[in-house]
């Protein structure tokens, strides 16, 4: 039986918390194969379809993120302790900070590498940084460090929603799901 005193997300939430969770599924693979393997002639598609998902991504975070300012999440149930309120707090304005943060980032290193950003293909954006090269190192760098982040917060993100309908077994993650 639902227990319908725990508000869940509206849908809009929903759809756009799911549409950035598959991308970020999707991304962070080809970001780790990319960057690690030689896949030969594919090299370059990994690479477009990498920051074709990260320019799709940008407006979509800041979307959630102004739609999230202006429709706060439903509150935490009141016998969640106060160190996990503040955990998931931190966890999810980690994710959004991260996650803005992260493809302007790529942006930047790509441009300073002055590799072309085709969006799938269609039209290429612009860069955004003069060439650099030692620059453009430098800031992938970062971009990798950041990445490990986000998916060390995604990995806290998930392994708390479990926790929650495995172990606690409320309505946390259905929230997310059903509503």
């Amino acid at each position: 039986m639902i227990d319908t005193t725990v508000p869940g997300y509206t849908l809009t939430a929903r759809i756009l918390h799911w549409i950035t969770a598959a991308l970020v599924l999707i991304m962070v693979p080809i970001g780790v194969a990319m960057a690690n393997a030689d896949f030969g002639g594919a090299q370059d598609t990994l690479y477009h379809l990498h920051r074709s998902i990260g320019v799709l991504l940008l407006p979509i975070v800041v979307i959630r993120l102004i739609y999230r300012l202006r429709n706060p999440a439903p509150p935490l149930p009141a016998d969640i302790p106060w160190i996990q309120q503040l955990a998931a707090h931190m966890t999810h304005w980690g994710l959004y900070t991260l996650l803005i943060v992260q493809p302007v980032v790529g942006w930047i290193a790509t441009s300073a590498y002055r590799a072309p950003i085709l969006f799938f293909w269609l039209f290429e954006v612009p860069p955004i940084w003069p060439v650099d090269q030692a620059f453009s190192e430098r800031m992938f760098a970062v971009h990798r460090l950041i990445g490990i982040a986000i998916v060390l917060l995604v990995c806290a993100h998930v392994g708390a929603a479990l926790f929650h309908h495995f172990i606690r077994k409320d309505r946390i993650l259905m929230r997310m799901v059903s509503g």
